[in-house]
């Protein structure tokens, strides 16, 4: 049945998943026996073999047993995030085809919106964990009939169906094949390296500090097939997460840069208060890390800070250790698996040479299409089969990439193609800068134009005076054609629950608005 069955007959009283603030846990044979149970009523529902059913939960230790028994029925399940608003959230119900949707008392509001969008669309088959709703059957019952002992039939091996986080546009579906019954035990080599690059067996003690839906709850996943123990957080605390670390003596976690700018915020009394020296491996993507905040994570935890490159999709993914980062500071590393290419942004189909900043290309990565849109699939793939992510960077003469920014980021002013990363780097040295996002906003004359908004650290106050001065401050990192000509203040920026910044969010709220006078730096 597969890698997890196998572990609950090695070792079924080892602790699999535990929640925690409350301390809810599995063992290996409780979360087997669950999961054969979602599988026995799943198949009773009569469903065929690739249905879907969609997750609508806050990090929920019932969401292990749905993911293994969609697995075991041979079906997709999508999580979908609970940040969503109802009627974003019924689009992705109603485009994946959900015959099941499963939600819990704690998003009952969501979900109540989530069924008041879908309308006659509603999944036929409405579960509620922890509780009733309107429109929903409560969970336990419908699994009362079932023992999780039964024999089940060789389906294919279920899997995710992700959605992407929707920054540039309506979220696109990634749907991969079933891999039949006979073939449960491969996985593809890009799966190999990952999890050998995380360094993952049954010692290890994974703390899972972001949403479950998130397309990183995947290493938990690869954390339970090894053997390991998950500990889950409802949600991330900087300081809760210190103690979890020391508490379940943590030995694996996977970061963002916005948690460890909070960790590092942390007053001193609150960091040394915590062992945190049962840690192997903290890996961190999603976002671009600035320097400082990363050397400051290594100072503290030690050569640990592992970084990787990639998506959803998985075309490609990069990786580097915290050794290779320190003397290639701003790397995001070299590929873990294929060949990575930086080609011209100009449809020739002409390869870069290292040093100069293209479209980053990879093969090697493990094919997908996105639902329902053959043509967005096409558009990921050059004339080569070569994948992308949209992604522009260049290789130094070692073979490691630097990042520069999305392709929808680029700025052209005057005709100039300007990256915004460069500034955002700049500007996020100077002491009174806690985030900035530099975008470009419609200029009369020049097309666009480079403007800074900039969220201030705690003790700095707005002014044109501060304006002007990070406006120079760049220019004395960079040349006056890639620094802002103004800068706006926010209390903060959009960034989705994962750090990553949503441009696409500001761009938007500066498109509606008439060009202005520039109010720093001329």
């Amino acid at each position: 049945m597969g890698r997890l069955h196998d572990w609950a007959k090695k070792q079924p009283g080892k602790l699999a998943v535990q929640m925690h603030e409350t301390g809810k846990a599995l063992s290996y044979q409780e979360l087997d026996q669950r999961a054969n149970r979602v599988a026995e009523w799943l198949l009773s529902l009569g469903l065929e073999e690739g249905s879907v059913i969609a997750l609508l939960l806050e990090n929920n230790i019932g969401t292990f047993e749905l993911w293994w028994g969609a697995r075991r029925a041979g079906m997709y399940y999508v999580p979908i995030s609970i940040l969503l608003t109802g009627r974003e959230a019924a689009y992705i119900v109603r485009d994946c085809g959900a015959s099941v949707l499963i939600t819990s008392a704690a998003t009952t509001d969501l979900a109540r919106e989530t069924l008041e969008a879908l309308g006659a669309d509603a999944p036929p088959h409405r579960l509620m964990l922890d509780g009733e709703g309107a429109g929903f059957e409560n969970y336990d019952k419908a699994m009362s009939g079932f023992t999780g002992t039964a024999s089940l039939p060789e389906k294919p091996v279920g899997r995710e169906f992700m959605y992407s986080s929707g920054t540039t546009g309506f979220p696109k579906g990634i749907r991969r094949p079933l891999l039949p019954y006979a073939r449960r035990y491969e996985l593809p080599e890009l799966e190999k390296k990952l999890r050998s690059m995380f360094q993952l067996d049954g010692n290890s003690v994974f703390l899972s500090v972001s949403p479950l839906y998130h397309a990183t709850g995947r290493f938990n996943i690869r954390v339970l097939e090894c053997g390991g123990t998950c500990v889950i957080m409802r949600k991330f605390d900087a300081a809760s997460a210190l103690e979890a670390i020391a508490r379940h003596r943590i030995t694996h976690g996977h970061w963002v840069p916005t948690m460890f700018s909070r960790l590092l915020a942390l007053p001193a009394e609150v960091r040394d208060r915590h062992d945190v020296s049962s840690q192997r491996v903290a890996l961190h993507a999603t976002a671009p890390c600035p320097r400082h905040v990363k050397e400051a994570m290594i100072s503290w935890w030690g050569p640990i800070i592992n970084e990787y490159y990639g998506g959803s999709e998985n075309v490609g993914v990069t990786y580097i250790d915290a050794k290779d980062w320190l003397s290639h500071k701003g790397s995001v590393g070299k590929p873990i698996c294929g060949e990575m290419h930086i080609m011209a942004d100009d449809g020739s189909d002409t390869e870069l040479p290292a040093g100069e900043i293209g479209l980053i290309y990879f093969n090697g990565g493990v094919g997908f299409q996105y639902h329902n849109d053959s043509e967005k699939t096409k558009s990921v793939f050059n004339r080569r089969g070569w994948g992308t992510y949209g992604d522009m960077g260049s290789i130094d003469s070692d073979g490691f990439l630097f990042m520069s920014d999305r392709r929808t980021d680029l700025i052209i002013s005057g005709g100039v193609n300007i990256y915004p990363q460069e500034a955002e780097n700049a500007l996020l040295t100077h002491p009174a800068v806690e985030d900035v996002a530099v975008i470009g906003i419609p200029h009369e004359d020049y097309g666009q134009e480079v403007k800074a908004v900039v969220q201030l650290k705690t003790g700095y106050q707005p002014s044109d005076n501060l304006a002007n001065e990070l406006v120079a401050f760049c220019r004395t990192h960079l040349s006056r054609i890639k620094c802002p000509r103004t800068v706006d203040f926010v209390d903060a920026l959009p960034r989705s629950e994962n750090g990553k910044l949503l441009k696409r969010v500001l761009r938007d709220s500066y498109a509606a608005k008439p060009v202005t006078a520039t109010t720093a730096g001329g």
